[in-house]
Formats: structure tokens, C-alpha cells, sequence
């Protein structure tokens, strides 16, 4: 049995950002809040049958990287939201870079260095959204490792300053919000609008405060829309805006870096005129532009009829644009050459990788936000591509996470 006050040196970091050492039995102890190189003294240690999990009692001796964390939340509090905030930004950049390339070796069984991490224009104040929780008549994120608890946020220093100034007139408001369970997102759409998204659990009541909390945002000076998005149902614009942008279709938090991303997925196709690509969960369509830009033929599938909608509003006519999931449309599409593939963090079901590999597809732009299930995912494609290259974007800095760009082709 390990006793508190044991103490351990930091080797590295793994995915999710938690420090791991080495403990005297052997057993691997993930630390949250730890930086490679760290002399750790241990306290709550919990010992399972192969691991263990622990906090930080003492920083004996501090590792290369660690900073003084600027927001109060993330010591006070323990705010679940950030991971890395204790790390400069090179050495999140390069703790990123090992978590990305240890996941592409060990899951992917790609033979490959660290990939490179492009640094973000903007390590703090990027969010477009952000996603709070009501318990006890608190309104913030959640700490560390506790999906119930809620702790009062006064601020967040991560996301855009447009936010944080509705997030302050809400806040104290916030008694015209519904109970515990309801979530609350704040957000910026494309044009720079303003929107809170009050999203209530299963059997709460109809919220009858969005119009008051709409007179008291307006007189701050904000023009703010908000919504109600009651469990089961369909989000509906209660005060704010007589044609109200969809606020609850899926966008990038972090719109520069995204950009970024999407711009280096098309480059790397090449010459794409003429050729049938594939946009594989197309959200709003800007890959589907970007693609039909540059003369491909753009077959694009998406499953949120609300983000297919503003994509033919916002796009040029000509794609052919699916709505449903991949898993049922795919076998449908038109034979295609290149496709872009942009999953969510789940990456792609087993049988959208299989139809990948029966098809005529020859090259793959594959941009994730999780190297683990990337990893997974390029092993499934392995028996017909080869990774040519692999590139990571500090897209959530400040977080564990990162978004991936991987370019396959065919063996």
C-alpha cells in the first residue's frame, strides 16, 4: 500500500494532460496539474489494480515549462476546463506533440516522429463558445474530475472578450435561469453575434426569464439573441432577433486555427480540378466551398439538417449536399478520388472506415481532434493507405487537446 506523502518524478504527460510516474510497486500514478521533470510529493493517492491516480500535495522540485497559471479558477477551484494552464506554451506545444505521435505509434502502429505543432495567433481570449453549467444556484464549469459539482466562474480568461462581457451581465442575472442540470452557452456566430443558448434537462419547466434576461443585456449595451433549447425539442429564438442565425449548428471554437487547418487539408490535395471529392461531416460547408473553389465536384454529408441548411445559404450552388450520418449515406455517393474527412472526437464508425478502404478513393485529408481515435482510425485504413504526413495545430490552447491533420494515400 502507497502512503501519502510518497514522492515521485514526473516522466510525462499523457493524453487528457495528467502527469505519470512511476510509484515504488511499480504502478504507473497519473497526476493531474504535473509537468515532465516535476519532484512530486503525493497526496489521495488511490491505488487500482494496474495504476494509480493521485494530486499534488508539494512541488518539490519544478519540472522545465511550469509558469504560475494567470487564471484564479484553475488553482482555487481546480476548473476542469483547462489542463495545461501550469505549462509556457512551448512546452505545452511540445507535451502535445509527444501525446499526438505516442498515439500514432502505439494505437496506429505508423512509424513516425513527433508530428510538428503549429502554434495558435492566440494562446488566450480564442473561444467562440463557451458551455456552463446551473447546480445550486451556481453557474460555471465543473471541477477536475467531477461531473456533478459546479463552481461560481467568474471569469474566463480563454475565451473571446465579446463573451465574457455577456457572461458577466448573465451572471448576475442569473436568477432569471432555470435550475440545476440546465447548461448554458455563450457564443459568437460568423458575423460576430452574440448568443446565450439555455438548454433545460428532461421534465424541467418552460423558462419564462429570456425575455427580462434580454432587457438587462440590452441595457448594458449588448445585443445579445437568446435562445431555449428544452430537452427533446427543437432550440427556438425567445428575444434577440426576428431571423435569428442557428446558434446551436456545430463551428470551430478557435475560427483562425480552424481556417488554418482547412486551408493546409486542401493545399496538400494538389491539383483536385475535375476530380469527385467527398466532404465526410461537412458541418456548415466551408471545407465544401473551399473545395468547390478549387474545381472538384463536392459531394458533402452532413447530419444537422439546421448546419446542411446554412450551408446552401452560405455556399455556392453545385455540391451535391447529403444530410444524414456518414454510416448511412456513404454507400450511396457517387465513385470519388479525394475526400476530407472532419469527425467528431468519437472519429469514424468502423464502417465508414471499411467503405474508405473498398473504394476508389486515392487520397484522404483526415483532420481530427483526438490522435487517439485518428490513431485508430488510420490502423483500420492501413490495408489500402499510407500516411504521407502528419501535422498538429495547437487549436485549444491552454487544454490537452489538439487538432491533427493527417494526409493519406494509396499503397
Amino acid at each position: 500500500m502507497t502512503s501519502e506523502g510518497t514522492e515521485v518524478t514526473v516522466r510525462s504527460l499523457a493524453g487528457g494532460g495528467d502527469g505519470v510516474a512511476t510509484l515504488d510497486d511499480g504502478r504507473a500514478v497519473f497526476i493531474p496539474r504535473a509537468a515532465a521533470g516535476d519532484r512530486l510529493r503525493l497526496r489521495s493517492v488511490q491505488l487500482h489494480a494496474r495504476y494509480a491516480r493521485a494530486a499534488i500535495d508539494a512541488v518539490i522540485v519544478a519540472g522545465p515549462g511550469r509558469v504560475d497559471p494567470p487564471c484564479p479558477h484553475y488553482i482555487n477551484d481546480r476548473c476542469g476546463g483547462c489542463q495545461l494552464m501550469h505549462l509556457d506554451a512551448p512546452t505545452q506545444r511540445a507535451a502535445k506533440a509527444r501525446i499526438a505521435g505516442d498515439a500514432l505509434r502505439r494505437i496506429g502502429h505508423v512509424e513516425i516522429d513527433d508530428p510538428p505543432v503549429a502554434p495558435p495567433p492566440d494562446p488566450f481570449a480564442y473561444r467562440t463558445r463557451i458551455t456552463l453549467t446551473i447546480w445550486r444556484g451556481l453557474l460555471g464549469y465543473h471541477p477536475l474530475q467531477d461531473a456533478v459539482r459546479v463552481f461560481d466562474l467568474h471569469d474566463c480568461l480563454i475565451a473571446r472578450p465579446e463573451i465574457r462581457e455577456v457572461h458577466a451581465v448573465v451572471r448576475s442575472h442569473r436568477s432569471l435561469l432555470p435550475g440545476d442540470g440546465t447548461r448554458v452557452a455563450f457564443r459568437l456566430d460568423r458575423d460576430g453575434g452574440r448568443h446565450v443558448v439555455v438548454s433545460t434537462p428532461e421534465g424541467a419547466s418552460a423558462w419564462t426569464g429570456a425575455k427580462t434576461l434580454h432587457r438587462a443585456l440590452s441595457d448594458a449595451g449588448l445585443a445579445v439573441c437568446i435562445w431555449w433549447h428544452p430537452a427533446g425539442g427543437r432550440p427556438r429564438a425567445l428575444a434577440g432577433a426576428e431571423t435569428p442565425w442557428p446558434a446551436t449548428v456545430f463551428e470551430q471554437v478557435h475560427p483562425a486555427v480552424g481556417n488554418q487547418v482547412r486551408a493546409a487539408a486542401i493545399e496538400a490535395l494538389g491539383e483536385i480540378g475535375g476530380q469527385v471529392a467527398w466532404d465526410l461531416y461537412a458541418g456548415i460547408g466551408e471545407t465544401t466551398v473551399a473545395l468547390a473553389a478549387r474545381g472538384a465536384m463536392v459531394v458533402s454529408v452532413e447530419r444537422d439538417r439546421a448546419a446542411v441548411a446554412l450551408a446552401v445559404t452560405l455556399g455556392p450552388a453545385g455540391p451535391d449536399r447529403r444530410t444524414g450520418s456518414v454510416e448511412e449515406v456513404i454507400a450511396t455517393l457517387p465513385a470519388a478520388t479525394i475526400v476530407v474527412t472532419n469527425p467528431p472526437r468519437t472519429g469514424m464508425a468502423a464502417s465508414v472506415t471499411d467503405a474508405l478502404t473498398a473504394s476508389t478513393v486515392s487520397t484522404i485529408a483526415y483532420i481530427s481532434c483526438d490522435p487517439a481515435t485518428l490513431a485508430r482510425d488510420l490502423q483500420r485504413l492501413a490495408p489500402r493507405f499510407r500516411v504521407r504526413s502528419v501535422t498538429a495545430y495547437d487549436q485549444f490552447p491552454q487544454t490537452a487537446h489538439l487538432e491533427t491533420l493527417a494526409i493519406l494515400e494509396q499503397r
